[in-house]
């Protein structure tokens, strides 16, 4: 069998569950990877067929989308010639992880495609939503990627298409312990706003995961660390909390291991307003934005808040009998 696999590559989430799925997928035939998407800061361990600036989304540096560097970087044109020069006719089974160009080159010449991933679970009303829904967010987590099947993941199985998260080996197999630092992934926040955010919580001991770090560097209670998978993992394993984004895989990852979250979703990224009301619903502390009441709130969460723990270990073999239905 011949698969034609579409990575988003929009944040690192998408090639992080790509890279655990991969060898389960080589056991079905050869899989050819199509990597859409240029912002992702890992790198997927696996040779890329094909590759696309594709559409992506860029941040500020206070927690927002940056929508003119957004704008700037869509070409209709080249668009329009990726989706017509993409082969997916040359496939057996077209797995697309919420790429734009798979889903309309199928569509275009007609061929079926499996819509596998997070934003596949949103086809359901039973995902929970903010209490302010957005019309226009949620028409593209419906119809940017449309495909004929869709096989969703979340944080609990809402619904009869919808498995919990994907999770790295190294989570799998590792056994939590706490170090005592707080782990920090904020990836719309640069080092600028997030050392005055952090150095006045002088108790406590933070390690801050930076878009903007070539190499790890230390300044008073933070130790600003770059994005790297194994240096991401050691710290996630090891912290004692983490305060992350309203994404999916570090989230998910925290629940596996038993770490408390706060959840803080980027401004403007409905998905991610999305995923912070399931977050709320499960008793985790979500965020709109951080404010001047933060440390305020921060300590609250240490005082108020406990960690949530769920077991995500059966995801993997759960998703490859979905797809191929053996």
């Amino acid at each position: 069998m011949k698969i034609f696999y579409a990575v988003q590559a929009t944040g690192n989430g998408h090639i992080s569950r790509a890279m655990e799925l991969l060898p389960y997928l080589m056991q079905y035939g050869t899989v050819d990877i199509f990597l859409s998407g240029n912002n992702s800061n890992l790198k997927l361990d696996a040779p890329v067929k094909y590759r696309s600036r594709g559409l992506s989304l860029y941040y500020t540096c206070n927690g927002g989308l940056d929508y003119w560097k957004i704008a700037r970087h869509v070409n209709p044109l080249a668009l329009k010639k990726e989706i017509r020069a993409l082969p997916v006719e040359d496939y057996d089974f077209v797995i697309n992880d919420y790429d734009y160009i798979t889903a309309a080159a199928c569509r275009s010449k007609k061929i079926p495609s499996v819509n596998f991933g997070h934003q596949a679970s949103f086809q359901s009303d039973k995902v929970p939503r903010p209490e302010s829904l957005s019309r226009s967010g949620e028409w593209m987590l419906k119809n940017y990627a449309r495909g004929e099947r869709y096989l969703g993941l979340h944080f609990k199985s809402y619904d009869d298409f919808i498995l919990t998260p994907v999770i790295k080996k190294e989570i799998l197999e590792a056994t939590p312990a706490d170090k005592g630092h707080i782990a920090v992934y904020l990836p719309s926040y640069c080092d600028q706003e997030l050392r005055q955010i952090f150095l006045k919580l002088k108790e406590h001991r933070f390690e801050i995961f930076s878009r903007q770090s070539g190499s790890v560097r230390e300044e008073g209670n933070i130790r600003f660390v770059p994005v790297d998978r194994q240096l991401f993992n050691k710290s996630l394993i090891h912290c004692r909390e983490i305060i992350t984004g309203g994404g999916f895989e570090t989230p998910s990852e925290a629940l596996h291991l038993g770490k408390k979250i706060m959840a803080i979703p980027i401004r403007g990224q409905y998905e991610q307003c999305c995923n912070a009301a399931a977050l709320k619903e499960m008793g985790i502390m979500t965020l709109s934005r951080i404010g001047d009441d933060f440390e305020q709130q921060f300590e609250k969460w240490q005082n108020e808040y406990k960690p949530v723990q769920m077991d995500y270990s059966k995801t993997i073999p759960q998703s490859m009998d979905r797809l191929f239905g053996r």
